[in-house]
């Protein structure tokens, strides 16, 4: 399947606005059902996964916060800044 023009360019322009999102975020907090998901899916050193199981049970686990990287932020921009540039240059549909 090869991506039109349009769709180029959309997904450069939601992977722009992505890294802006990274750029400008220090942290993002998760929702207890995406806490919830999160603990249960990952896997985790024995003694934290031994801390956290008691905590499970009770449905006290605490909200999740991740600190994406700074440089996450630089390279979605980039990436999607030539995207759209791509976009841009291929030939009209």
């Amino acid at each position: 399947m090869k991506l039109t023009r349009n769709q180029t360019l959309t997904l450069g322009l939601v992977v722009l606005a992505l890294g802006i999102q990274f750029h400008w975020v220090d942290s993002l907090v998760l929702t207890k059902e995406s806490t919830r998901f999160f603990a249960q899916r990952v896997e985790t050193r024995p003694v934290r996964a031994a801390l956290r199981e008691p905590f499970l049970a009770a449905n006290v686990v605490p909200n999740r916060v991740v600190r994406p990287p700074e440089w996450l932020g630089w390279a979605l921009m980039s990436a999607g800044a030539v995207t759209v540039l791509q976009s841009l240059a291929m030939q009209p549909d």
